[in-house]
């Protein structure tokens, strides 16, 4: 069973592994779509990232709030997936977007859920072909189970600030985090107290992960004296917040929770507070 990674190798020799392509584009949300219909891993089924892996907005609860579980459970069992399935999350990105089903998964109570380490190219590139065949309508039965992440609300967040329970680390890229540069939400700068994890940090130049011992050799550093435990993992709408949460996994570092709002929720209340800068 694999759990975080899976590389395009070990993917190779298992066949009956459940696929998910998660390639998209913040600034084209049609990209992953159309990518997918271009050339897909055989057998893959393709989520969106707005549709299918975010729930309803209401413009208060950020730009991907999290699916409503029966919807999400009714879409996987529309593709297939048992309790007992392996299923592989991959996209174009790093993992910058299969990370989000993953930690979907495990919020769902599966465990049976990994990464395509390097994604796509990887893939390629170890000889795997791409189809642009659509796969077969299948039933699954995929149950609801007692959930493997942690999810805090604005309100918690809120408290902690003066309470300084968690730390809070912020995935997105250093000038969003100081408050530079902002594109995607109306309002740049970060939650007070936060540090700031870029989630591309997590990768090696060829968009595969850092080992195990780096990558926890590095989180320690950043996360000293606190243990992954007592983190608060978010970034702008709580995407790539969940590829810093997979790293940790990756590391042996578990638990941390997902403030699943993240920037783009918090920045929407004019009663919070907001910092600016690297502090």
């Amino acid at each position: 069973m694999y759990t975080t990674l899976i590389t395009a190798t070990q993917l190779l020799a298992h066949p009956d592994a459940i696929v998910f392509d998660c390639r998209f584009d913040l600034a084209d949300p049609a990209a992953g779509a159309t990518a997918y219909a271009t050339g897909h891993i055989p057998g893959a089924h393709y989520l969106h990232l707005d549709q299918d892996l975010s729930g309803a907005k209401t413009g208060r609860n950020g730009r991907h709030p999290l699916p409503e579980a029966e919807t999400l459970l009714e879409k996987l069992r529309a593709c297939g997936v048992h309790n007992d399935s392996q299923v592989i999350a991959c996209d174009a990105h790093g993992g910058m977007f299969a990370a989000r089903l993953w930690w979907l998964l495990r919020w769902l109570g599966h465990e049976a859920v990994a990464v395509l380490d390097g994604g796509l190219p990887a893939w390629q590139a170890s000889g795997g072909v791409l189809t642009q065949a659509l796969p077969p309508p299948r039933s699954g039965a995929l149950m609801r189970r007692p959930s493997l992440q942690h999810v805090v609300t604005a309100n918690e967040v809120l408290a902690n600030l003066t309470q300084n329970k968690f730390l809070i680390v912020d995935a997105r890229a250093p000038d969003r985090f100081r408050g530079e540069n902002e594109t995607l939400d109306p309002i740049g700068g970060h939650i007070p107290g936060a540090c700031n994890r870029f989630f591309k940090d997590n990768l090696q130049a060829d968009g595969c992960f850092k080992n195990a011992a780096q990558l926890g050799t590095e989180w320690r550093a950043l996360l000293q004296p606190r243990t992954s435990k007592e983190t608060i993992q978010q970034c702008g709408s709580g995407v790539t917040a969940c590829h810093n949460i997979l790293a940790l996994e990756i590391a042996g570092l578990t638990r941390p929770a997902l403030y699943a709002g993240s920037w783009s929720e918090w920045c929407a209340d004019p009663t919070h507070p907001v910092a600016t800068g690297n502090s």
